[in-house]
């Protein structure tokens, strides 16, 4: 049995899609990020750097105390591991899986958290910012799109881990401005996952946790006024209206 420590974000779904696409049994152990849970000793025990999603797998391969692993390209990694699945066994299918698993990771995840939280949620508009990370999220759909018209899926023609990494990022389109109708072959990859029924699964952990609207506390636990760090700002995107 694995536990999910989980909030119904982009970085939380990845894991609970990786979960049913692996046919995993796990529990759903909820963190509330906008009450501040992340920042509780007993979570920052599991992750020190306050951030969700976190696994507790308690019949780790090989057996042997509960393996906790926090970042969810780590999580991904290790599941894909664990389970021989969605990851592939030759080098240069892994190779190309893991850098545009760490493209995810480093480049569309960060910049759309970013370009999220000064479009919708910064206190006042900074008009730099928005253009900035506006424009940085368009150049990442472009890249996605490029790559998606020379193979089926993110990291070649077989579905990955890497595709899991990047659809709930890409299911916040509308909210963060960008429509697909101007990315076709992100559009037509974006059709053909959300079609995925145990990705639909994984998707449905947590969304009535979903919260509309942020008091004062929620974005002061959410935005940076307390001590955390870490994954890409999957909160940002929390009470946003999710195009799934």
């Amino acid at each position: 049995m694995i536990d999910l420590h989980f909030a119904p974000t982009p970085n939380g779904w990845k894991i609970s899609i990786m979960l049913e696409e692996c046919e995993l049994p796990y529990t759903v152990v909820p963190v509330n990020i906008t009450r501040g849970d992340q920042f509780r000793p007993e979570f920052r025990a599991l992750n020190p750097n306050g951030r969700i999603p976190v696994i507790v797998d308690r019949d780790p391969p090989g057996g042997g105390e509960p393996v906790t692993i926090f970042e969810s390209g780590a999580i991904l990694l290790y599941l894909a591991e664990k389970t021989g699945s969605f990851f592939p066994r030759d080098m240069r299918g892994r190779t190309r899986v893991q850098q545009w698993l760490m493209w995810q990771m480093s480049a569309l995840g960060p910049m759309l958290g970013q370009n999220g939280h000064f479009s919708l949620y910064a206190p006042s508009k900074i008009p730099y910012a928005v253009e900035r990370y506006s424009n940085e999220a368009r150049r990442l759909y472009g890249v996605l799109n490029d790559r998606l018209g020379e193979s089926t899926c993110v990291a070649g023609n077989g579905y990955s881990v890497a595709d899991i990494a990047c659809f709930p990022w890409v299911m916040t389109h509308k909210a963060q401005g960008v429509t697909l109708d101007d990315f076709p072959h992100v559009r037509r990859w974006f059709a053909e996952l959300r079609a995925r029924p145990k990705l639909q699964k994984g998707l449905a952990v947590g969304r009535r946790g979903i919260r509309k609207t942020l008091d004062a506390q929620a974005r002061s636990n959410l935005f940076g006024t307390r001590p955390a760090g870490g994954d890409a700002p999957g909160g940002a995107l929390q009470s946003q209206q999710l195009d799934h």
